[in-house]
């Protein structure tokens, strides 16, 4: 993506800016649908905390990104491909006529800045039930410069290794959206350890009409995502667009299929669940492959991370929300199949194996997982070491098992939301939940 500021503003196409302006609006939309379908799938005592999660991330990610983050990002290389400058700290130089590409600078740079929220969001779905909220507000802008920024500007930035050195395809997101926040979540699942009855206590989704709703809202977001990504109101967005449809609805056809014939069933967490997972594959190849090969993606993807999300009973790692069964896995898939099933058509240029480009571009997108799987990994569970040693990431158990909307939040989603849980509905469980949330 080219970077360079133009103070030419005719340059600006009326039709691209608007499209790019719907777009963002709809990847902003995004994070709430995950904060819904987030809140849906934990237990009630927990479901404000993870709403907030999600809405605190907006907030802690765009003041970051308008400091630095858009600089680092996307500003000149300043370091041998790993980071940008910061000539445009704070905004600077970007004024209302500043133009990228055909669109507004300050609009593009606003797209991105959505991806960057719902990325630190997403991670959320990891350490569900048992993270300290005030080490949370801390974790995500230190996260969001170490570990989001740099991947990004390897991707996307002028001068990035994956982009300019490597040559790795990724259209919308599959690296530094997917594959960074599923290793990111998985490094603090073993920050944190598992929740307080973990493999033993029954843990269901409390509201599944609700992770149902945050499920289309994701959905519909993600076209802008994805479409969104061609930075035009054109063809390349339209074939993205088709292609990011048809790729959801052959996840979801595929994870169905794995339940009724594993478990006899078909359920509602397994369709919303499928759709998320097809289309987080597609991300990364929307733009590189043909429709045909959008629905072999889709429907790996539902196949693939409907095993994926069992791997953590086996190798005891309590992923809450199936954030590395579906987001690292899901995005592993996609990446990696942009190798196989790549169209000349689509890319301008690199083919896949199965289109006569033999190895070439399957190898690249290997090396492009295993670097920003692996980065991704250390940097968060180093971020993670550190402020559990210094202020405490995991809730005390006392926080736990009360849940933490109340002992947190001092509230509630439910009237009888806290029942069963050891603290009984009225005035006389508030200075109790007082004297817990001062340990927060």
């Amino acid at each position: 993506m080219e970077t360079t500021v133009i103070l030419a503003a005719a340059s600006v196409d009326t039709g691209d800016t608007a499209w790019l302006l719907a777009a963002t609006a709809l990847v902003l939309l995004m994070t709430p649908g995950l904060a819904l379908f987030y809140g849906g799938m934990v237990r009630t005592k927990s479901v404000l905390n993870m709403l907030m999660m999600s809405f605190v991330s907006i907030a802690l990610v765009t003041v970051v990104w308008l400091a630095a983050g858009y600089s680092l990002a996307f500003g000149d290389d300043a370091f041998g491909g790993l980071i940008g400058g910061l000539q445009h700290a704070g905004m600077a130089g970007l004024g209302p006529d500043s133009v990228q590409g055909t669109v507004p600078t300050l609009l593009f740079a606003t797209f991105q800045l959505t991806f960057a929220i719902i990325t630190a969001a997403l991670i959320s779905g990891a350490i569900a039930d048992r993270a300290k909220f005030g080490a949370w507000l801390v974790f995500v802008p230190v996260w969001a410069l170490l570990v989001y920024v740099p991947v990004t500007h390897w991707v996307w930035g002028p001068g990035g290794w994956i982009l300019d050195g490597l040559g790795a395809l990724d259209f919308a997101g599959g690296l530094p959206v997917e594959i960074t926040s599923g290793a990111s979540g998985l490094a603090l699942c073993l920050v944190l350890g598992p929740r307080l009855g973990f493999k033993k206590d029954a843990m269901r989704p409390h509201n599944l009409p609700m992770v149902m709703i945050g499920a289309g809202l994701l959905w519909f977001g993600w076209f802008g995502f994805n479409a969104g990504s061609a930075l035009g109101a054109n063809g390349l967005a339209a074939a993205a667009f088709l292609n990011t449809l048809a790729a959801g609805c052959t996840g979801l056809l595929g994870w169905l299929f794995v339940e009724q014939k594993r478990d006899g069933h078909a359920t509602t967490l397994g369709a919303a669940s499928g759709a998320v997972a097809g289309l987080v594959a597609i991300t990364p190849s929307c733009g590189s492959v043909s429709l045909l090969g959008a629905l072999v993606v889709g429907l790996a993807a539902g196949v693939v991370c409907s095993y994926a999300v069992s791997w953590k009973f086996k190798l005891n790692y309590d992923d809450s929300l199936d954030v590395v069964g579906v987001h690292l896995v899901g995005g592993i898939v996609g990446t990696v199949l942009i190798g196989v099933f790549a169209a000349k058509e689509m890319t301008g240029g690199p083919e896949g194996l199965l289109y006569g480009g033999g190895l070439t571009q399957l190898g690249k997108q290997l090396v492009a997982v295993v670097a920003v799987g692996a980065y991704a990994f250390l940097v968060t569970y180093g971020i993670g070491k550190l402020l559990d040693r210094t202020l405490g990431f995991r809730a005390s158990e006392e926080q736990e098992q009360t849940g933490l909307d109340l002992t947190v939040h001092a509230e509630t989603a439910y009237d009888h939301g806290v029942l069963g849980h050891g603290a009984p509905v009225g005035a006389s469980s508030l200075p109790s939940a007082q004297k817990v949330k001062s340990q927060a």
